[in-house]
């Protein structure tokens, strides 16, 4: 499952070769229409559906599909599936609606119950595996191991997804209702990242460690609590601090 040119060299499968024809048999037919035409053809008939989309929200999309070979140069040709979607987007700062194009492909071509609405929903679905892969680098140190050895390098990175649904889920208890969020004065955010996941989880661990045989009444601290508390978020926050 991937993203696909719109300009991609498309091509028809090889037809027989008479027996009559000397030479090596040809890899591809003739060159298809690329999708880039295709879309802008006003003649093109579009299957239209609602589907899931970014954001968890159900986005009205048409879409066409085919099976072709597709080639690249100083590759032999291969087949895939592709999906050419028409979908509008509304430019949040002007208010104007674009209808724009994508396409994508799948490698399977040989089981037909997969349908398009399938590829388009695969496809979306990887903005999430992306956007946890991307917080683990950030933030839990995945892809910067020092093994040298190939068994300690596959059991790194279970460990750390394993660490990332730890933490998810010790925030989520901690706080069922909201989480805190790290707020300015030129973007306010209404979503937590992993950041500030990892933050209030840290922020428990301190406290409970640093405050486990404390008495239960007066300060101890010395430095004002408030600066302390200020002192604690930075910390909280900066990355790769465990």
């Amino acid at each position: 499952m991937a993203r696909l040119r719109l300009d991609a060299q498309l091509y028809a499968f090889a037809g027989p070769q008479p027996k009559s024809k000397r030479g090596p048999k040809p890899k591809k037919g003739g060159r298809l229409r690329s999708l880039a035409s295709r879309f802008a053809d006003p003649k093109t008939v579009w299957c239209e559906n609602a589907l899931g989309w970014y954001g968890g929200q159900h986005k009205p999309v048409g879409y066409r599909t085919g099976v072709c070979l597709w080639h690249t140069p100083g590759q032999d040709p291969g087949p895939i599936r592709f999906v050419l979607v028409r979908y509008q987007e509304t430019n949040k700062r002007t208010g104007k609606v674009r209808v724009q194009a994508a396409a994508l492909l799948c490698s399977d071509t040989t089981d037909p119950t997969i349908t398009p609405e399938q590829i388009i929903g695969w496809y979306v679905g990887r903005w999430n595996i992306e956007v946890t892969f991307e917080e683990m680098r950030a933030h839990l140190g995945l892809e910067t191991q020092r093994q040298g050895s190939a068994r300690a390098i596959e059991r790194t990175p279970p460990c750390l997804l394993g660490l990332f649904s730890l933490v998810v889920l010790m925030a989520q208890r901690l706080h069922p209702e909201t989480l805190p969020l790290r707020a300015s004065g030129w973007y306010s955010k209404e979503e937590a990242a992993f950041s500030e996941v990892l933050a209030a989880v840290r922020g428990h661990v301190w406290s409970a460690r640093n405050n486990a045989h404390s008495p239960e009444s007066g300060q101890r601290c010395l430095i004002p609590m408030h600066l302390w508390r200020q002192v604690q978020q930075v910390l909280a926050y900066a990355p790769g601090n465990g």
